[in-house]
This record gives C-alpha cells, structure tokens and sequence, in this order.
C-alpha cells in the first residue's frame, strides 16, 4: 500500500471519528436532551454513524472530490 492512500485512509478515519462525535452529540442533545441516558445513546449513536460513514468517505469521498476539482476549474 502506497503512503498517499494509506495517509487518504488514515484521514477518512480520523475525519469520521470527529465528524460523527460532533454530529451524533449535537443531534441527540437537541433530540433527547441530557438525561440519564444521554451517554450511552450517544456512543451508541457515534459507532452506528461511524460505521456508516467511513465506507461512504473511502467510496464517495474520491468521487465527490473529483466532480468539485472539474467545477472549481
């Protein structure tokens, strides 16, 4: 594996870690407020988004990447 798709992945990885924290904790605390089981339904919530977002980054992210660098042309 070359250094450019390892450093791609390792930020798609990073990159979702951030966004689905700051997204599932913003959502849930206006949804549901902070109750008792805020925590755990936001971590649960974070893995689920986590999940679900890296393979959308990893196959979307190149694509979406693509289509804006012929639009800023």
């Amino acid at each position: 594996m070359n250094v450019e798709l390892k450093r791609k992945i390792a930020f798609a990885l990073s990159m979702g870690v951030v966004t689905t924290g700051i997204i599932s904790f913003a959502l849930l605390a206006l949804n549901i407020g902070f109750t008792e089981a805020f925590v755990l339904t936001w971590l649960r919530s974070w893995g689920v988004g986590y999940v679900i977002v890296i393979p959308a980054i990893l196959l979307v992210g190149p694509r979406l990447q693509a289509r804006v660098e012929r639009w800023v042309r």
